[in-house]
């Protein structure tokens, strides 16, 4: 994401950019208190990766999970009901956002804030680069849990 240019003024920049299919892929989730939680990957997500991240959800955090996403494929999958049916169910309850809703998604504000800050004007040659940034700003936001607190509460839910 480009945020600023050195262009002469009335200029509009041309990049030039060598485009292909790699790409990352991100799953995470915050919690009310701050904590965020995120993991990439070098291949588009499957129902297998959700349902690790679920796993590991469970394992970090006790108690009782509120889950909220989007209506994405993936969330939907037939392996991710087996998973829940086999007692992950007991732990995990899932609520779905109303279609494309990313104003009502904390996690969609998350992104947005390390794209204009950690990850602005800053083109990486190699996947590798990027990943390693990504994560680097991943630690450094899991420091400020009253940003991520407010990212929470921005959007409107507020839990007791």
């Amino acid at each position: 994401m480009l945020i600023r240019t050195y262009a002469p003024r009335g200029e509009t920049p041309i990049l030039k950019e060598f485009v292909s299919r790699d790409h990352i892929s991100a799953i995470g989730a915050i919690t009310p208190q701050g904590r965020l939680f995120l993991k990439t990957y070098d291949h588009a997500i499957s129902s297998t990766e959700v349902i690790a991240f679920l796993g590991q959800l469970q394992r970090q955090i006790h108690g009782k999970l509120l889950v909220i996403w989007d209506g994405a494929p993936i969330h939907r999958s037939k392996e991710l009901k087996a998973y829940l049916s086999k007692g992950a169910a007991q732990r995990i309850h899932l609520e779905r956002l109303p279609g494309y809703a990313p104003d009502l998604n904390p996690k969609e504000w998350i992104w947005g804030y390390m794209k204009r800050t950690d990850l602005a004007n800053i083109a990486f040659d190699q996947l590798a680069d990027l990943e390693k940034h990504i994560h680097r700003s991943k630690r450094r936001l899991q420091k400020n849990r009253p940003l991520i607190k407010r990212f929470v509460k921005h959007v409107g839910y507020e839990f007791t």
